[in-house]
């Protein structure tokens, strides 16, 4: 049997908008965010969904509630579907982590898919960790709700990672498709592989749909 996955990334944060790294700093939306997120609810109302499932920061299950509210379930928290733990990288902003750590930077911008940050708080892991970690939690849950549909809320990472996996993307080519913020991504799941239906749906954020909200 095939299920359905609505991958689904969290609503604008602060950091977002001012370009500084989150990982796995709990940072929680933004106003902006917020209405990001009671849209998608909106535009998600009728679908037929068996569960929702959350990264366990703030950010993604603010984003997930608002989905839940309007289908009668219960918010599900998978640590596992976590944004990638970038090390010393965290709460920096993108200007200054190529300032401080130059060769680093360097490495993470040009892919090499096994390098690993200084450690911070948190100890990082590189993007190969990463992808396995993401895809094989994407996997869990798709297996446990075989032949059903359900939401994973989740990161701009796990959704590059699932996006890779269902189109053959190598892990060191540049990513070059968007990732925005409360957007609906279509997967199947089917015998083991992820399946790309369709990618970037943020229809239900144009400005009369915000405006309605606002």
């Amino acid at each position: 049997m095939s299920t359905t996955i609505l991958l689904i990334r969290h609503g604008e944060t602060p950091w977002n908008a001012e370009r500084r790294l989150q990982g796995h700093i709990d940072i929680p939306l933004s106003d902006t965010g917020m209405q990001q997120a009671a849209a998608l609810g909106q535009a998600l109302a009728g679908e037929p969904l068996a569960a929702i499932l959350s990264s366990d920061l703030r950010r993604a299950q603010q984003t997930a509630q608002a989905v839940a509210d309007l289908h009668a379930l219960p918010v599900q928290t998978d640590a596992l579907l976590r944004e990638r733990c970038y090390g010393a990288f965290e709460g920096l902003l993108y200007a200054d982590i190529a300032a401080r750590y130059p060769h680093d930077y360097a490495q993470w911008q040009s892919r090499q898919i096994d390098a690993v940050m200084p450690s911070g708080e948190r100890e990082a892991e590189s993007f190969r960790q990463f992808y396995a970690r993401a895809n094989a939690a994407i996997a869990r849950w798709a297996a446990h709700y075989d032949g059903q549909a359900i939401a994973i809320v989740a990161h701009g990472g796990v959704l590059e990672c699932a996006y890779r996996a269902a189109v053959g993307m190598r892990l060191d080519r540049p990513r070059d498709f968007p990732i925005s913020n409360a957007s609906v991504n279509r997967f199947s799941y089917t015998d083991g592989k992820l399946h790309l239906l369709h990618w970037g749906n943020i229809e239900h954020l144009a400005a009369p749909a915000m405006d309605e909200l606002g």
